[in-house]
């Protein structure tokens, strides 16, 4: 089922996404999920593109926040993967000119 949005509210949706993906660190982030092309754990991208637990967090919340991954959470560890359906209405190829 698709929901149709008004301009206002895709044009908001587009701004969080193009916020979020605008800094470089962020970029790393999903272009290591594509590279895995499954799930991962929080810690393993944090040690793969070198960040503090504090800042993986904060960078993977943008991320979250706006739509471009999914976060899981299993017992004490916290899973990442990427929204391949936003990327796909929003900014398809993107993911391929990574």
């Amino acid at each position: 089922m698709t929901i149709e949005l008004s301009k206002k509210a895709e044009d908001e949706i587009r701004s969080k996404i193009f916020k979020a993906l605008s800094e470089p660190i962020r970029l790393e982030i999903i272009r290591f999920l594509i590279k895995k092309g499954t799930e991962v754990s929080c810690g393993e991208i944090g040690d793969n593109v070198n960040l503090t637990k504090s800042a993986a967090s904060y960078h993977f919340k943008t991320l979250r926040e706006a739509g471009l991954t999914f976060t899981r959470k299993e017992s004490r560890e916290k899973y990442v993967s990427i929204n391949h359906e936003l990327f796909d209405r929003y900014l398809e190829g993107f993911l391929d000119s990574l």
